[in-house]
């Protein structure tokens, strides 16, 4: 890496608006990787404003870290993404978005109702959950995890 082109812990907190902390943090998850100069003073390529910048935006988005990393694995190191690398990563995000939008909105439209925890002690549970119906496929709140409402029991 050029001198000129290397950036300082700092200077690259400051550009992407995160704590020197948060940067080692991710540095440690493998997210970013920095190099080391002879005094051991971490320097990061310029491509890394990039890849810290995507980190912010895709947990705003609730993209876990892991799923972070494996877009963030796609791409190439010590260099600015191009536009098929973006394009490439923002396909396989918009998937992941469009599942947790539809669990969202399934969890919205039936939060009202009956979640399927097999409490049996709302008065409505005669109604959706009729012996514990839920209580057979698992444990929790087996119809916002995805469990399906019996036909007998949709409002």
């Amino acid at each position: 890496m050029q001198a000129k082109e290397a950036l300082s812990i700092g200077e690259i907190a400051n550009r992407v608006g995160l704590s020197v902390s948060a940067i080692r943090f991710y540095e440690a998850r493998g997210l970013v990787m920095a190099h080391r100069t002879a005094g051991q003073q971490r320097r990061y390529h310029r491509a890394d404003i990039r890849r810290l910048s995507f980190i912010k935006i895709a947990q705003q988005l609730g993209l876990s870290l892991d799923e972070i990393k494996a877009e963030l694995d796609r791409l190439p190191l010590g260099r600015a993404p191009n536009a098929r690398d973006w394009r490439g990563i923002s396909t396989a995000i918009a998937a992941t978005l469009d599942q947790k939008i539809q669990a969202l909105t399934q969890t919205r439209d039936r939060l009202d109702g009956c979640i399927g925890c097999g409490c049996l002690s709302l008065e409505t549970c005669a109604l959706f959950n009729p012996d514990d119906q839920a209580g057979k496929s698992g444990a929790g709140p087996r119809y916002l995890l995805g469990d399906d409402i019996p036909p007998a029991n949709n409002r």
